[in-house]
């Protein structure tokens, strides 16, 4: 028989090892609800709101919105979402990623409405980095607990590629096809006020020229001290941009003039054009030639009602198509954040109703048969999808994911059904 003194410390050790296992065990619980994307710091306004990876966090976490930036809305339940989720017609049981896919064209493949993505995923906590797909992994169409899952198992041609453990966050599949729009977006912006006012401008271009051009050595003012070879985007401070919902400002056109690269540091600074789609002036702003997209990010319905407007595209053209980047009148105080999926909708056109109130001979005919009447407002109709994927305060950049029918700037933009 021990001691009782011994004894009792046992005990006390024993209910330590419990205690200490227990906290340990809530702290992993907590762990493992954290959103993943809690350690971004948002930047303050004007800088666009990014909830871009960092590298070890998820790339496609349903999860990854921001509490604080985001307002919160009451959701139903889960099973009771799944179950107004249709699939896609023709859905595979199963789909082998390829290069060149991206989140949304695997969504498509699954989901009639791509968006819907968060609500099927089930995260494989088996799989090294469940959030992230790759080339070759294998996507699998399940029913758990009577409601459709889409499980992730990694495939081997991840496994053998030679250079997976060293690109690996490079390789894994991103939301949007990053490669077209950078063009779009290197040539055209809309900037607020407050940005504009803090960008570089060219002070005097070299030769005491009036105007420069591909070649030619414009002083810059205004920039931070960015090492030599930087490349910068000039660009021309266009008309302003009006909200036709209260006809307030929200921006400036940016007139793409050409880009060139840092030759000499100092203030002024000297900057080198290499390429001009016109004359370069004095007063011109000068942007980093960097574009700042978070490429991973999940396509989903927006947590708050949007009903906006396009009220720019980024080249300029009067229609607009596939892949095209616009500029909606809303922004992350109305509720939006990247990855929102919003539908296009063609104002109704205002007709005249000759028939009401008339009688048949009246209306049929005549040279007068053709004028008067009640004026009626045709239905809306839809014509198409975008996805934010860049948020300013009052201004947010979108892609048009699908175009079913032509697409102007003034048309409507809500959050889909």
């Amino acid at each position: 028989m021990e001691p009782s003194f011994i004894m009792s410390l046992r005990q006390s050790r024993t209910l330590r090892g419990l205690r200490l296992s227990a906290v340990l065990l809530t702290v992993t619980i907590a762990g493992c609800s954290l959103n993943p994307f809690a350690g971004d710091k948002e930047s303050a306004a004007p800088t666009p709101v990014s909830r871009s990876v960092p590298e070890g966090a998820t790339s496609i976490d349903p999860s990854s919105r921001s509490a604080q930036t985001m307002p919160q809305r009451a959701a139903p339940p889960a099973a009771q979402r799944l179950t107004q989720i249709p699939l896609a017609a023709g859905a595979p049981n199963e789909y082998i990623v390829k290069r060149g896919d991206t989140l949304w064209d695997i969504s498509g493949t699954f989901l009639k409405d791509p968006w819907y993505w968060p609500e099927v995923w089930y995260v494989n906590p088996q799989v090294e980095n469940p959030h992230l797909i790759y080339p070759g992994d294998k996507l699998s169409l399940v029913m758990i607990d009577g409601r459709p899952r889409i499980m992730l198992s990694r495939g081997n041609a991840y496994r053998l590629s030679p250079q997976a453990r060293v690109t690996q966050l490079d390789e894994a599949v991103t939301s949007i096809p990053y490669e077209q729009i950078a063009a779009f977006l290197s040539r055209g912006l809309v900037l607020e006020r407050s940005q504009i006012e803090r960008l570089p401008y060219v002070l005097a271009i070299r030769g005491d020229r009036l105007m420069a051009g591909a070649g030619n050595d414009i002083y810059v003012r205004g920039g931070s001290a960015d090492p030599t070879g930087t490349r910068y985007s000039v660009v021309k401070i266009g008309e302003e941009l009006i909200d036709p919902d209260d006809n307030k400002p929200v921006g400036y056109q940016g007139i793409y003039v050409g880009e060139g690269a840092l030759s000499r540091g100092g203030d002024p600074a000297t900057v080198t054009l290499s390429d001009t789609t016109r004359e370069a002036l004095a007063g011109d702003r000068l942007l980093p030639e960097a574009v700042d997209i978070p490429l991973n990010f999940f396509p989903q319905a927006p947590e708050t009602a949007i009903d906006g407007r396009i009220i720019s595209v980024v080249d300029g053209v009067s229609l607009i198509g596939q892949y095209q980047v616009i500029v909606l009148n809303r922004g992350s105080r109305d509720g939006l954040g990247p990855g929102d999926v919003l539908s296009v909708f063609q104002a109704g056109e205002t007709v005249r109703d000759r028939f009401a109130n008339r009688s048949f001979l009246a209306s049929a005919g005549g040279v007068l048969g053709g004028f008067g009447g009640e004026k009626v407002v045709l239905p809306d109709e839809e014509a198409g999808t975008v996805m934010v994927f860049k948020v300013y305060d009052r201004i947010s950049y979108a892609l048009v994911m699908e175009a079913t029918s032509d697409i102007h700037v003034k048309d409507a933009v809500r959050s889909p059904d």
